[in-house]
């Protein structure tokens, strides 16, 4: 067998439509495109919404709702296990960033009650989770919303 003898098995490909080649070929004089528009002239390209000039659906349906998107707020989260190891009197935002535990000490920190502290801590953080902060607390330590 040689490269040039390489042919497709029997069946697995169609021949082409011969588009514009007489009426006998069953697809002669438009070509399958319809009479007269737009979409008949060649270099014609529409978006896949395009609905020729009608009014787009998303357009004629009612906006419903709202977005609470551009207001949100997201927190960066740091359970009380993972302040437990840093062995620290004080943690802040900084000294999290540097034990790789947050992304930024510039976005908002919030502790999360995750684990059990055995030592007193002082941590500040943006925001704390009622039962973090009564569990820090509990063991002499404080929590500072900054």
């Amino acid at each position: 067998m040689k490269l040039g003898e390489l042919k497709p098995a029997p069946g697995s490909t169609k021949d082409t439509k011969r588009r514009g080649r007489g009426p006998g070929s069953g697809l002669g004089r438009t070509g399958g495109r319809g009479n007269k528009g737009a979409g008949q002239r060649s270099g014609n390209k529409h978006r896949p919404w395009f609905e020729g000039g009608q009014m787009p659906l998303l357009r004629r349906l009612p906006k419903r709702g709202f977005s609470n998107y551009p207001f949100r707020k997201e927190f960066q989260i740091v359970n009380l296990v993972d302040l437990e190891p840093l062995g620290a009197k004080e943690i802040t935002p900084a000294e999290l960033k540097a034990a790789g535990l947050i992304r930024s000490e510039y976005q908002p920190v919030k502790i999360l009650a995750n684990g059990e502290l055995t030592k007193a801590i002082n941590v500040s953080a943006s925001a704390f989770s009622k039962s973090a902060a009564e569990k820090i607390t509990k063991v002499g330590g404080t929590a500072t919303v900054l």
